[in-house]
């Protein structure tokens, strides 16, 4: 039988993401855990790609019913084709591509090509519970698949051969719970242009960034997200810790004016998503990454200020002491028990609304 190319805009495929879909046969992945799912009895198949590099390795992460199997390494420029072939035999198989990084490049997705018949739309059936992460390099699982150095360092020179955003907290704690995941995360990000490591030597925040499909001005257009598209019942924020650089200001003044500033400027963001989110649950957080405890005071004051019901702030066991690297992935696992039980507590009505949105 022939092979075909089946176009991204086939019903085959399922999405999950904030997905740049201003051409439906050429949607951009930007962020990590966005993904692409479908059903497969084909022995042989390629996925075709675009890819547009700004820094480390960049790769897809390939799942197979549900089980992580391996990376497609994507070569810099225009369409590409990768070899499924490792991980398909004939027999039925649910198929999940993902972007394992964060914005150190963006994947264009222009199809599978495979024996006609041989692709089918997912039995899966999309999650009904929403959950949505703005967070830094943790929350994308950056350096997680580094399994030998928990509570170290990271590996030099380790190029992002390591991060894997399926072993990321957020979607270990999504995947636990029954719920899609929107990973509004970036390595290095803080707040505020310039601090933080995101973009260096003009680094740009997340008050810059968090409205945004393509949000990388390396790689092109700045495109605004349309909200209305992707509608959480939780919404994790866990931004505070890239904030010390270059100056730890919060921990040096806490009330000086810098440190009010961002305590003023967070409130804002949290308030620009409740604007948004009416109805969500809003969790105010950091990590297990070493950090001054100064940030999680000023986290909690604001939370005190906001005396919003639905606006909650949560601490790990470990909080800002458990390691001077990335987190692993046993240490994101632990990461997202703690966020589970946590969550759990909050009661089953934090899910009961029923979003009005389209992705």
């Amino acid at each position: 039988m022939e092979s075909i190319l089946i176009k991204p805009s086939d019903p085959v495929f399922d999405y999950t993401g904030r997905i740049d879909f201003d051409n439906p046969d050429a949607p951009v992945l930007v962020y990590a855990c966005s993904s692409i799912g479908f059903r497969t009895n084909a022995k042989t198949a390629t996925v075709v790609f675009e890819n547009k590099h700004s820094y480390y390795e960049n790769s897809i992460g390939v799942a197979v019913n549900g089980e992580y199997r391996g990376k497609i390494v994507l070569e810099d420029g225009e369409r590409d084709s990768y070899d499924l072939t490792p991980y398909l035999d004939g027999e039925e198989k649910e198929i999940l591509l993902f972007k394992r990084m964060d914005a150190c490049h963006y994947a264009t997705f222009l199809g599978v090509v495979a024996e006609e018949g041989t692709i089918q739309k997912s039995k899966i059936k999309k999650p009904a519970r929403r959950i949505e992460v703005y967070g830094d390099s943790v929350s994308c699982g950056e350096v997680s698949e580094a399994v030998d150095r928990c509570g170290m360092d990271d590996p030099e020179g380790h190029n992002g051969i390591y991060s894997n955003s399926f072993y990321s907290y957020p979607w270990i704690l999504a995947r636990r719970m029954g719920a899609s995941l929107h990973d509004i995360s970036q390595g290095g990000i803080s707040l505020f242009d310039g601090e933080g490591y995101f973009d260096m030597p003009n680094t740009k925040g997340m008050l810059s960034c968090f409205d945004k499909i393509n949000y990388n001005p390396s790689l092109g257009e700045v495109k605004p997200w349309d909200f209305t598209k992707y509608i959480p019942h939780v919404v994790i924020i866990a931004i505070g810790q890239n904030d010390a650089h270059p100056v730890n200001y919060m921990a040096e003044d806490f009330h000086g004016e810098r440190s009010v500033n961002w305590r003023k400027e967070y409130m804002h963001f949290i308030e620009e998503l409740r604007s948004r989110y009416p109805n969500a649950l809003i969790v105010l957080t950091t990590t297990i990454l070493g950090h001054d405890k100064a940030w999680d005071d000023a986290i909690e004051m604001v939370t005190q200020e906001m005396n919003d019901p639905k606006v909650v702030h949560f601490l790990y066991s470990n909080n800002g002491c458990g390691t001077s690297g990335h987190i692993r992935i046993p240490e994101a696992e632990k990461m997202a028990s703690e966020l589970q039980e946590f969550l759990e507590k909050q009661g089953d009505s934090i899910w009961d609304y029923i979003p009005n949105s389209s992705v």
